[in-house]
């Protein structure tokens, strides 16, 4: 046991700093999220996710580093990553909607003008809607009309219409 940290000291001493940074940038990364969700009053369910996802990422980001200080050499990475990416382009063109939701998701986060239990009307030929947003989830925004059915509605097609906020006076007559 002893000659094996002997032998790998500099690697754990490696790893050890690269996690440490990583966590320690993930956090502060997570602290900024929660406080720029807060000042722009968004629910606490988003803000949530969203970390959730600078979190995943700050992990890959620390797993790839990780590998370069285990020695892996550059063309063995980007073997793993073409061939990973290749079956992600091939799943995300199959799906390409849900990825897109998610990504608008993250967008209408941090640029989306309207939060829950404001009133909006989407501007859309086919199905025009007027009513309060109940809740913005990671998929789809969902809306209560005035007579009470729940509308979700996709959050790519909610970043590609006009939507305007609607008084609180036009929207009960």
């Amino acid at each position: 046991m002893e000659t094996f940290f002997n032998t790998y000291s500099s690697e754990i001493i490696n790893s050890a700093l690269v996690f440490g940074i990583a966590f320690v940038l993930q956090l502060i990364a997570n602290l900024l999220v929660r406080k720029l969700g807060r000042s722009r009053q968004k629910h606490k369910a988003r803000i949530k996710l969203v970390r959730r996802y600078v979190s995943v990422s700050f992990f890959l980001i620390a797993f790839l580093i990780e590998a370069f200080v285990l020695g892996v050499e550059m063309k063995e990475i980007v073997l793993i990553f073409s061939s990973v990416f290749a079956i992600l382009g091939i799943t995300l063109f199959a799906n390409w909607s849900i990825f897109s939701n998610v990504t608008s998701g993250i967008i209408m986060f941090f640029s989306f003008p309207y939060r829950i239990g404001d009133k909006i009307h989407v501007h859309d030929k086919e199905h025009e809607v007027i009513g309060v947003i109940e809740d913005i989830r990671s998929f789809q925004i969902h809306i209560r009309t005035s007579k009470g059915e729940l509308m979700t509605y996709p959050n790519n097609m909610l970043l590609q219409k006009a939507v305007t906020l609607v008084e609180k006076d036009a929207f009960d007559k």
